[in-house]
């Protein structure tokens, strides 16, 4: 990671822009060999506070992928029906299946995070929560899922920039939420849980992004995945037919 930012300080906003482009249309390639090739799968994690960019990555990360091939889940607050499961059972069932991208925009992070920060779950119940999600992404990666847990690095005075802009632009209306202000009070709050999930859930290692700017957000977090991607060796699959051979 501290090498990929080193490069960025390497680099004007063009020319990483123009680097990027390049990377994340061999994203698209190999995205869709791996869909073709139905042996790996890829499960991208997305936390961050509000407005540090995490749609925005979904869209700019994946813009060269076949659709066919992807699928994005954003958690949001419980349901009824949720609630009356254990916390993973909305999660599991949105895992990626053979072939497939799976994103999730906010995860099964949220149900220690809020509740050690709003307090409506026992602290007792929350403690066991660390074991249960590192003995998930156990499960997870042991079918051959590979996974990447991005975090989104987003200041302060950015954050309070993007959540302003949701009031006085009007394209950007529809993303404002009074609670994201109450959210913003309690920042440092919110950064001292994530600090102990990234201490204690890195059965799967954290990937820190830094997300003011979304150049350099895109370059980082494109390089990972494509490191990714080639490490599993993807090739087309082979002829089956019986008219015409293996």
């Amino acid at each position: 990671m501290k090498e990929l930012i080193s490069r960025i300080e390497d680099l004007d906003k063009g020319q990483v822009k123009k680097a990027s482009k390049k990377i994340l249309k061999e994203i698209g390639d190999l995205q869709y060999q791996m869909f073709a090739q139905k042996e790996h799968s890829v499960l991208i994690i997305l936390q961050g506070l509000d407005a540090s960019g995490k749609d925005g990555l979904v869209r700019d990360l994946l813009e060269y992928c076949n659709p066919v091939g992807l699928s994005v889940t954003s958690f949001k607050k419980p349901t009824a029906e949720e609630y009356a499961h254990d916390f993973l059972w909305r999660i599991h069932k949105h895992t990626p299946g053979k072939g497939m991208i799976q994103v999730f925009v906010r995860s099964h992070y949220e149900d220690i995070l809020v509740p050690s920060v709003e307090g409506y779950i026992p602290s007792d119940i929350i403690e066991k929560r660390y074991d249960l999600i590192n003995q998930f992404e156990k499960m997870i990666l042991h079918n051959g899922t590979r996974i990447l847990k991005f975090y989104m690095c987003v200041s302060q005075e950015k954050q309070e920039e993007r959540l302003r802009e949701r009031i006085t632009n009007p394209e950007k209306h529809w993303k404002h939420n009074d609670g994201d202000w109450d959210t913003l009070r309690k920042r440092e709050q919110y950064l001292t849980v994530y600090r102990q999930i990234f201490e204690r859930c890195n059965v799967v290692p954290w990937e820190f992004i830094p997300s003011d700017s979304n150049w350099q957000k895109t370059w980082v977090s494109a390089n990972i995945l494509l490191k990714t991607l080639h490490s599993m060796n993807l090739e087309w699959p082979e002829l089956v037919s019986e008219k015409y051979g293996k």
